[in-house]
């Protein structure tokens, strides 16, 4: 072969425009790509330059001790709440406590543990004006009706009416306890007959009572047989001495407890009993 046919065979060279060209639209890509991320950098980070910024912690929630602080603060809170129940009532409803006269300052609350249940607490509150909270003094176990608490009570279903009652009235087979404020009917009639719901004896039941404004007549003694709302809805319905058994009506309470209750009701303090079962 020829030299002229190697020389033809060889690839013909570009112009060297064209190799400049090249190279001077690389340059101006490169340019661009710096300006470009120079750009995104300003525009997330303006603040670089005044030094780095303090990391937010990637756990935001509470740390340890504040939680632990914060549980301690809410169970004191909710434990306040608790002893301090509204106007010093506990288990009471609102609806229940809007029917306590203003103007009384002593109140007997019989709590029952159940709406079918015969066994109850009672307690003794006073306040030293109207719109005070109530304190409680002094409480006792007790016993209701043998099928616990109704709001239609009727004769003979072996229920305790449910409500806000005045006490103003008292008499027993005893003579009334020294300091006794409330008028008293000392009357022999105060004898229970026959046995308790349980088969219990019923002797020394009615050695003191105070009368439930349920069905009677108040300013009258605790016999009195009148009943304005008809009798089947049951009357003679009382504070009286714990027989050891559920009752048919009335409310019982340790001898000693209605000793201490008829020395310390003051019929100038409008007393009240409030008796139903938890939370009425």
């Amino acid at each position: 072969m020829s030299q002229h046919a190697r020389a033809r065979s060889r690839p013909p060279r570009k112009p060297r425009a064209t190799r400049r060209t090249r190279r001077a639209a690389l340059a101006a890509v490169l340019g661009l790509a710096t300006f470009t991320v120079g750009w995104v950098y300003v525009a997330q980070d303006p603040d670089e330059a005044a030094g780095p910024r303090p990391q937010a912690h990637v756990d935001a929630r509470p740390q340890a001790e504040d939680r632990a602080a914060r549980d301690a603060q809410r169970a004191a809170q909710q434990a306040a709440q608790r002893a301090a129940a509204p106007q010093g009532l506990a288990g009471v409803s609102e609806r229940t406590r809007a029917r306590i006269p203003a103007e009384s300052r002593q109140l007997v609350l019989v709590t029952g543990k159940a709406v079918d249940s015969s066994e109850s607490t009672a307690a003794f509150y006073t306040r030293p004006a109207a719109g005070a909270d109530w304190v409680k003094a002094e409480s006792w176990p007790a016993r209701n009706g043998a099928n616990g608490w109704s709001t239609e009570r009727t004769y003979g279903d072996l229920t305790s009416p449910m409500g806000v009652f005045a006490l103003t009235d008292a008499g027993g087979l005893l003579p009334k306890p020294p300091g006794t404020r409330l008028p008293y009917d000392e009357d022999n009639g105060f004898v229970a007959t026959g046995l308790g719901v349980n088969g219990e004896s019923l002797v020394g039941s009615f050695d003191y009572v105070v009368a439930i404004d349920f069905n009677r007549r108040p300013g009258r003694s605790p016999l009195d047989p009148v009943m304005p709302d008809g009798a089947e809805k049951g009357g003679n319905i009382w504070l009286h001495v714990d027989h050891d058994g559920p009752s048919q009506g009335c409310v019982g309470i340790p001898k000693a407890a209605m000793e201490k209750v008829l020395q310390t009701l003051d019929p100038a303090a409008k007393p009240v009993i409030v008796m139903g079962p938890e939370g009425f």
